[in-house]
């Protein structure tokens, strides 16, 4: 039977009047704007026929047929109630736009026509549902006169305002429990309207109402369970049973029981409902208290709590046991500062905690005594927890999944509550077993979102903030919780000639399959940007690698070189979303028309490269898909999205992509993973690049020192010139030395360092060597590699490049 789906009989004093008594159904339909329904309910299958799986998404008038003729009702007291059956055709097609109630004939599948008395509220607001419709058997309510012909004279569907007939805020609660289908804001809304046009209730005659709830009517916990201990307590004494209480005598065991089930369903339903391990403990921790116990605190295994994997085998004194959780229902503050949540400790053999956690059992304790308090509170050093637990009944229940024990929970009851019994012991050991396995999906998942966590953060790069001629910002954002790891990567790469590469790559899927696929392809990026390939070159390269490593997998890459000093872009495109240029001229904003190109890993497909010149200021944006795709969504709108955000003014970069990042990420539905760079393309001024040609003559090396020399005096920088002047003469001479015909070039830019490059037309790269005491050659790059802040050598088109930088004195 599904939650809140039955009404409870009128009042008994009803009842003697010809009044219907036991449970009757009560269906729910939920129908939306379309016509269709959209939640059906276990009591809609019963009393109608039709399962939910061949209801939900059909016509409502469809399921419910309204019969025209009730004359030959035999429930004449419905239907000649005001002449409202009709109405429920009218407000399942749309017709009403006011609550109604009545009486009906309806048609059900098997050709039967069944007798309903019904209520109807047309639903109005921003979700999707249009009319509420509740139903119950008719038949089931049928008045049947007594002996006494006191039976009323009609039962009736009607409604009651909340201002003027108790019972509202039982309905408000218990509302939301038969439409579980449906989200808390539905359900909330629902419930208000409701409320306010009315809530059902039925007439058993001019003045006696009766409020149609799903509790109405059942005996308050509290009172059933006073009546079975007066039961018990008479049955242990050895003295009469009362007369009232004997029925309850026979059904006590079967009440007990289904009480007990009732409340582990309900504990079961208010745990697990996310993976996060510190809300599942708090929900764990508030679900028994002040219901089953008192008092419960929570314990976990310290690996338990630091999501990581623990030895296997049984815990030992040595094992430390955090405190996660303490719920209870004294003063506030009573046990904070005895028992802190976060205090971590093991536990001796004597205690009955250790017997819980080695034997992986309940141990039940009726009442803790004065002993027995003393030896637990040993363990609290200066700390007397004698007070809170000595006197009261004690359960301590282990926390396990899969024959493993995580934790446990120590629950206490007052002294003068009743004293956990074997039955308790049994309920505690069903409870702590649901919620050790929640508990421990918490866990696993920490523990592999942990993995995930660190695996991604190992394969996206750390990007310095400002690189030649450019400030770069980045952001990555995982699709979901459940997926951390997914295939989109960025990255930028220092090239010669104070260039900078940029990359931004997808492969398609998601999990460790596509992070793998993307770890290999980011580390190719790099090794062949290293190489200075032109990028059409790199993506063929590219495509070459993902069909060698294997057909399954496709990934999208755009690939931009910048050069600061020529002003220009090359950019080359993988099947990937086209970039964004923003003017810092006009704030204009447009997507660059380039070619679009097949995905990497289709194989045998030609890549083409495009120059785009720019100005200092103007700010390159390159996101995955994930960032502007939105299922049900052109993918055009989000484009447009991105390039108005993009061009919105922000103070820093990192505000530019946060503001990006709002734009597009807060419209909701985003799967995919999101990983969006941006660079702004300042550019180095003519004045900070000084160029020179040496021929192949040793006598060349001198000038190249002295005119190294001149440029740092003129830019202020004299500090430098002694070193750089060593360093420059060890490459010069090396260049002029290994060269075949071309001449030597020298370079320097000044910008955040000073940058030092000499090309010559050899392209085997120099080596770092370990020079002897009697060595005469090896020492160049020696020097250079001590004295400079960072350096390198990479292949060019025409031989190769070898370059040092220096940091920039401090003004």
């Amino acid at each position: 039977m599904e939650r809140g789906t039955d009404l409870e009989a009128p009042p008994s004093h009803l009842a003697g009047s010809g009044a219907p008594a036991g449970r009757v159904p009560l269906a729910v339909v939920v129908v939306d704007r379309e016509g269709l329904v959209s939640h059906w309910s276990t009591g809609a299958r019963r009393l109608f026929g039709t399962a939910k799986e061949a209801a939900v998404g059909r016509p409502v008038s469809d399921l419910l047929p309204v019969s025209e003729d009730q004359e030959d009702s035999p429930y004449g007291p419905y239907g000649a109630y005001d002449g409202l059956g009709p109405d429920l055709g009218a407000s399942i097609d749309g017709g009403l736009s006011y609550p109604a109630a009545g009486s009906a004939r309806i048609t059900v599948p098997d050709g039967d026509r069944v007798d309903v008395l019904w209520w109807a509220y047309p639903l109005v607001g921003p979700g999707g549902q249009r009319l509420l419709v509740l139903a119950a058997d008719a038949a089931a309510l049928r008045p049947h006169p007594t002996d006494e012909d006191t039976a009323v004279e009609r039962i009736a569907p009607a409604f009651a305002l909340h201002t003027d007939f108790p019972g509202a805020d039982e309905l408000a609660r218990r509302l939301p429990e038969i439409l579980p289908s449906m989200s808390v804001e539905e359900s909330a809304r629902i419930v208000g309207q409701v409320l306010e046009l009315g809530y059902p209730i039925l007439e058993f005659s001019q003045n006696d109402r009766v409020p149609v709830t799903p509790d109405w009517g059942v005996p308050r916990r509290a009172e059933r369970k006073a009546r079975r201990e007066r039961l018990v307590r008479a049955m242990a004494a050895g003295e009469p049973v009362p007369e009232e209480l004997q029925d309850e005598g026979e059904d006590l065991e079967y009440a007990a029981v289904r009480e007990r089930l009732e409340f582990l369903n309900e504990v079961s339903g208010k745990i697990g409902t996310s993976l996060d391990l510190a809300r599942t403990i708090v929900e764990v921790s508030k679900a028994v208290v002040p219901r089953f116990t008192d008092v419960a605190g929570t314990y976990l295994r310290e690996q338990v709590v630091a999501g990581e994997g623990f030895p296997d085998g049984v815990p030992d004194t040595t094992t430390m046991w955090h405190r996660v959780a303490v719920e209870h229902t004294d003063e506030p503050g009573r046990w904070d500062d005895v028992v802190p949540v976060g205090e971590a400790m093991p536990f001796p053999v004597h205690t009955p905690f250790f017997q819980c956690m080695t034997t992986g059992e309940p141990v039940l304790v009726p009442r803790i005594s004065e002993q027995m308090g003393h030896a637990i509170a040993s363990q609290f050093e200066k700390r007397d927890i004698r007070p809170l637990i000595t006197g009261r009944s004690m359960l301590v229940v282990p926390l396990k999944a899969r024959n493993v024990v995580l934790g446990f929970m120590i629950l206490l009851r007052h002294p003068e509550r009743a004293e956990f019994n074997d039955m308790d012991r049994v309920t505690g050991a069903e409870l702590a077993a649901r919620a050790g396995l929640v508990l421990d999906n918490a866990r696993m998942y920490t523990f592999q979102e942990s993995v995930a966590e660190t695996l991604q953060d190992s394969m996206l790069p750390h990007i310095p903030p400002r690189m030649a001629g450019c400030d770069i910002a980045t952001r990555y954002l995982p699709g979901t919780l459940l997926g951390r790891v997914g295939g989109d990567w960025f990255d930028s790469v220092k090239l010669p000639g104070a260039r900078t590469a940029f990359v931004v790559g997808d492969v398609m899927g998601h999990g460790l399959n596509s992070a793998a696929m993307m770890g290999q392809l980011r580390t190719a990026v790099q090794t062949m940007a290293a190489l200075d390939l032109p990028p059409a070159q790199l993506l063929r390269n590219l495509d070459d690698l993902a069909q060698r490593l294997g057909d399954t997998y496709l990934a999208t890459c755009l690939y931009a070189v910048y050069d600061p000093i020529a002003s220009e872009l090359r950019i080359a495109n993988a099947g990937h979303i086209p970039p964004v240029l923003v003017r810092a001229e006009d704030g204009r904003s447009d997507l660059l028309d380039l070619p679009t190109g097949a995905p990497i890993g289709v194989g045998g497909v030609p890549f083409e490269a495009v120059r785009v010149r720019v100005q200092p200021g103007d700010r390159l944006v390159m996101c995955t898909d994930g960032l502007v795709e939105m299922r049900g969504e052109d993918i055009g709108v989000g484009l447009a999205t991105l390039c108005e955000s993009a061009a919105h003014p922000a103070a820093s970069m990192d505000d530019a992509c946060d503001t990006i990042i709002r734009a597009l990420n807060t419209r909701g539905g985003r799967k995919d993973d999101v990983a969006l760079l941006m660079a702004r393309l300042n550019g180095i001024e003519p004045e900070d690049v000084a160029e020179w040609r040496f021929t192949r003559d040793a006598a060349e090396v001198g000038r190249a020192r002295a005119v190294v020399r001149e440029q740092l005096h003129e830019w202020g920088l004299a500090k430098l010139a002694e070193n750089a002047e060593l360093m420059v003469s060890e490459l010069v001479t090396n260049a002029v030395r290994h060269s075949h015909r071309g001449p030597v070039e020298l370079r320097l830019v000044r910008g955040d360092t000073l940058l030092c490059e000499v090309d010559d037309d050899d392209h085997d790269l120099p080596t770092l060597l370990s020079a002897g005491p009697g060595d005469e050659t090896g020492r160049g790059l020696r020097v250079v590699s001590t004295l400079a802040r960072e350096w390198g050598a990479s292949r060019t088109g025409a031989g190769k490049t070898v370059w040092f930088e220096l940091t920039l004195p401090r003004r």
